[in-house]
């Protein structure tokens, strides 16, 4: 079921044109917020750091509440920085990005229950460095998520229960999760968030969902868990790609296929600009490779050609998006400007990436005004 209330989307911007065109005087000018032209479409999201939201960086802030309805926490939800020690709990951090959404009438998701990485040392061994039981560790991460859940109970519209546990060869990813509990891990973890708060929206929430073995892997996935009664109400696409792949087909094909099983969400969009260092291209966050200056080559700004190729790139996303409005509630651009992306470091260290909408002097992109023209037309 589609509810458009339940899911966020961030929304990445296309060239402006006519009256929403962007002055090269370093101004936001368009007179209209990409969340309010999109209203009727999707959320229009972004993924949030603390500096956006605690008073530090007010160009950033003001970005936020005036392009964004919807937003999800970058990292300060992920269970390494949530409970750092077991069973001490830090929420400072959680529970300001949470009540910045409030304050603004954002859809807030909390962003991830369960992951693979970015987990607290303790988590799957004991006091003595020994690897826990399968009991132990269910019984570690129902307390987690039941813990986060419920502090968040009513606050919160959605979340990501479940992130990357399938490899793009389709096969389950062999993580100390799937190890310890078993091929059943992924529905224990939905069971315990829906336990937790019966009113929330559940999501999974993968990279390169346009391979076609991980996509039906993750298909099979959810519609299994979805035949045993178990809540999934949404698949979130990452849609971390480069200028040229995947196609728009591919992603086309995605689109329609997850909308068998419930709502469609763009979770993580960003653009890279800049050449793949290795053989396969992946969205996988452990990969690294070092640097090498061909590997960085707008170091001082893009070429004029390059960006017209990342306008078009982003405004035939979106075109896509609002093709299929009736499936996508929520598209989420991962981060707001490019000095602050994750894509400036990975997989590379040190480069300079321009992925995002906005630019590193918090300008909007000419493509931000395409899109609000477009959603107008």
């Amino acid at each position: 079921m589609k509810t458009k209330l339940v899911l966020g989307f961030v929304i990445l911007c296309l060239a402006g044109c006519g009256h929403n065109s962007v002055n090269k005087g370093g101004l936001d000018t368009l007179e209209t917020g990409l969340a309010q032209a999109l209203e009727k479409d999707f959320f229009v999201g972004a993924a949030l750091a603390p500096n956006h939201y605690d008073g530090s960086d007010l160009a950033n802030r003001n970005i936020a509440t005036k392009h964004f309805n919807a937003i999800v926490a970058e990292n300060v939800m992920k269970s390494m920085f949530l409970q750092p020690k077991k069973g001490k709990f830090f929420w400072d951090d959680a529970d300001a990005f949470v009540a910045f959404g409030e304050m603004h009438n954002m859809h807030i998701t909390g962003h991830t229950l369960a992951w693979h990485s970015q987990t607290p040392g303790w988590l799957f061994v004991d006091d003595q460095g020994v690897q826990v039981s399968r009991e132990v560790l269910l019984n570690r991460m129902e307390t987690h998520i039941k813990t986060v859940v419920t502090r968040y109970k009513g606050r919160v519209d959605s979340w990501d229960v479940v992130n990357e546990a399938v490899l793009d060869n389709g096969e389950m990813r062999d993580s100390p999760f799937y190890k310890i509990i078993g091929p059943d891990w992924v529905e224990h973890m939905f069971r315990f968030a829906h336990e937790a708060d019966p009113n929330v929206a559940l999501l999974y929430n993968d990279y390169s969902l346009a391979i076609p073995e991980k996509r039906e892997a993750v298909y099979a996935l959810v519609k299994g868990m979805q035949a045993k009664g178990i809540r999934v109400d949404g698949i979130g696409l990452q849609q971390h790609m480069g200028l040229n792949n995947p196609t728009i087909a591919e992603i086309e094909t995605s689109i329609l296929r997850f909308a068998e099983l419930g709502d469609v969400l763009v979770t993580e969009l960003d653009i890279s600009v800049l050449p793949w260092p290795g053989t396969e291209v992946s969205a996988e966050v452990s990969q690294s490779y070092e640097f090498r200056k061909e590997m960085d080559p707008y170091p001082n700004g893009l070429p004029a050609n390059v960006s017209r190729q990342l306008d078009e790139r982003y405004l035939s996303l979106f075109k896509l998006y609002r093709k299929h409005s009736d499936k996508i509630t929520r598209v989420t651009t991962w981060g707001i400007g490019d000095a602050h992306t994750w894509r400036n470091n990975w997989p590379v260290e040190g480069r300079t990436d321009y992925p995002l909408l906005f630019n590193r002097d918090n300008t909007p992109k000419p493509v931000v005004g395409q899109i609000i023209d477009m959603a107008r037309d």
